[in-house]
């Protein structure tokens, strides 16, 4: 059955790929992203390009009216938008770190709230959220990244138990080591925070390390990550979680299964 989808941070990576794929698929699609002539390529071919900015609300509020208006329905929201704001606790502003929170976990909840009445209303929706191995898992100097992907895991299951009475489903993907800009950009900023000062010999070796890291043949192709967004926005009986990607697996089994102490010493490890 065609499904009306809306896909958040379509402007490149994860997010732009779902969209194609469920596109090919003949799903009517939607892309959203502060970016615009970043999806132009997506326009082209047939996808619907939205303006969205989580960090306002009246964006939030215009993107879901302008699809309900048009369709009169949304079935499934992929919540991809995201980013990763890296730097000792003591170096990231309050501010910033508000921000995190802002773009990765409220305003993924407030357009998620904005799309649930329809939803209801149909008793069909799926809600898919772009969690990453990091809500499971910890690196250096992430802090403030990993307390949004944590709380989108927490958040997610919550919501999962409160929607299931009225048919809709709620799905985490959990992706590994991708083949985007991602560990680049995060690295970055990492060195423009704390390249200098009390953290700085060990902030510019996590640096180099992720550099390196997001820069290598291992990192698993973008599409495939866009084939398994895809999968859980239309399997009709979806798992909870969906993990795919360099390292999430076994990162993921490494922490739980031998604890902290031990994932600490292999964690710091790479970085003497």
């Amino acid at each position: 059955m065609k499904k009306v989808v809306l896909v958040t941070g379509a402007s490149s990576g994860m997010g732009k790929s779902t969209a194609r794929i469920l596109h090919k698929q003949g799903h009517i699609v939607y892309g959203a992203a502060r970016r615009l002539e970043e999806m132009q390529d997506l326009k082209a071919s047939g996808i619907s390009i939205l303006s969205l900015d989580l960090t306002i609300d009246a964006s939030i509020v215009t993107c879901i009216d302008d699809i309900i208006t048009k369709e009169g329905r949304l079935d499934v929201l992929i919540n991809n938008a995201g980013y990763g704001s890296y730097g000792a606790v003591e170096d990231v502003s309050i501010q910033e770190a508000k921000r995190q929170f802002e773009v990765n976990m409220f305003g993924m909840a407030r357009i998620t709230q904005l799309a649930l009445p329809k939803m209801r209303e149909h008793k069909y929706g799926r809600i898919v959220n772009i969690s990453s191995m990091g809500g499971k898992i910890y690196t250096p100097l992430g802090a403030w990244y990993h307390a949004t992907k944590h709380a989108v895991e927490g958040w997610s299951d919550c919501l999962r138990l409160e929607v299931k009475p009225f048919g809709i489903d709620v799905v985490v993907v959990e992706p590994g080591g991708i083949k985007t800009p991602w560990g680049t950009i995060a690295a970055d900023n990492l060195r423009k925070r704390s390249s200098k000062g009390a953290y700085s010999e060990f902030a510019n070796k996590v640096a180099d390390g992720m550099h390196k890291a997001y820069t290598n043949d291992s990192l698993t192709d973008v599409d495939a990550l866009g084939q398994t967004i895809a999968k859980a926005a239309t399997d009709k009986k979806p798992k909870t979680r969906y993990v795919k990607g360099y390292m999430a697996k076994p990162a993921i089994a490494i922490r739980k299964w031998f604890g902290d102490r031990l994932y600490d010493k292999m964690i710091l490890s790479q970085f003497k």
